[in-house]
């Protein structure tokens, strides 16, 4: 990577744990093997921006602290700069959310979790953050999405009126994060969108991730305050294939089509036109791609990648066991 060059990466680290603190334990205690891994990931593929999911979330970002520290211990960048907020995950609601008929259960909560904070969000970053210019709209309610695929059952909501006049859009979130290069400032549009599956015929998940798609391509139409007019990018986890598996793909082909959006389409290392950011193996879908980094369409892209070395080698290996998700990166010539 050149010097004038900046590197961008996404990455669902599957960095949960069981309960709340536990993560934290595990950073501290310096024996986890996941999280050698991951740190030996970074330490390769040295990313100056990074956007996390699947963290825990602690209020005092001292997980998060503790997982920068590591990763500068292990040869990767050292990021001076961290940003997460509060994720829906885990957000208690009092009541019924999935329709079972329970309540208090972890598909009850704003967004699939045990606990609140589970499966969070972070930013990490070598340059500054502007903390106070962050737009966090992880309280935007899915019913005041314009045009919005609200489920419903025998012509009535779905799984209440109740639930749908509660139920936020984003499943983790949904955040514009300006971080302040020498040149200026880089707007890091970012979210985790739910899986479209684990639901019934009324398609809860699949219409709601559908939605946190189509949110950004309304962002960008102005119609939740002024969008950003240059020097953007949209990074994060859809949970979807534009082109296989289940769910409701024309929201992200919508995306990866926009005139304002340009998608690199990061290859794998080997033959062919590999793509796929995950493969689930059987019985689950297989080889997708997943996860995103679609930069404005007058930034200057210079290299794209997923890292998916060899599972035969001890960088591939390591990529294994660091989680089921690969990391994907953009660079991006500086002007």
């Amino acid at each position: 990577m050149r010097a004038d060059t900046l590197r961008l990466a996404s990455w669902n680290v599957d960095l949960e744990r069981a309960g709340p603190g536990l993560l934290l334990r595990d950073l501290r205690r310096g024996a986890d093997a996941q999280i050698a891994a991951i740190v030996e990931v970074l330490a390769q593929t040295q990313p100056d921006i990074l956007i996390l999911q699947g963290v825990d979330y602690d209020l005092d970002l001292l997980a998060l602290s503790a997982l920068r520290d590591l990763i500068a211990e292990g040869g990767g960048p050292r990021y001076a700069h961290l940003f997460a907020r509060a994720p829906n995950a885990g957000v208690a609601t009092g009541i019924d959310m999935d329709g079972d008929g329970r309540r208090g259960g972890p598909r009850d909560a704003q967004g699939f979790g045990a606990f609140a904070g589970q499966g969070g969000m972070a930013l990490l970053s070598r340059y500054p953050v502007e903390d106070a210019g962050a737009q966090d709209f992880s309280g935007f309610l899915w019913r005041d999405l314009p045009g919005a695929l609200l489920p419903r059952r025998d012509d009535a909501p779905f799984p209440s009126e109740a639930a749908q006049a509660m139920q936020r859009l984003p499943s983790r979130g949904h955040w514009v994060v300006p971080v302040l290069l020498p040149s200026g400032p880089l707007q890091v549009l970012t979210f985790h969108a739910t899986p479209p599956v684990f639901d019934g015929p009324e398609d809860l998940n699949g219409r709601r991730n559908h939605d946190e798609l189509r949110f950004w391509q309304l962002y960008l139409d102005g119609a939740f305050g002024p969008p950003p007019k240059a020097r953007f990018v949209l990074m994060g986890h859809a949970n979807l294939d534009a082109q296989r598996g289940e769910g409701r793909p024309e929201a992200l082909r919508a995306l990866l089509t926009d005139p304002r959006l340009q998608d690199p389409r990061p290859m794998r290392a080997g033959p062919g036109t590999q793509i796929e950011t995950v493969d689930w193996p059987a019985p689950g879908p297989g080889a997708r791609r997943v996860s995103y980094i679609l930069p404005a369409a007058d930034l200057t892209v210079t290299g794209a990648g997923v890292h998916w070395p060899p599972e035969d080698t001890p960088e591939g290996a390591a990529a294994a066991i660091a989680s089921r998700h690969r990391l994907v990166w953009v660079d991006l010539s500086l002007p």
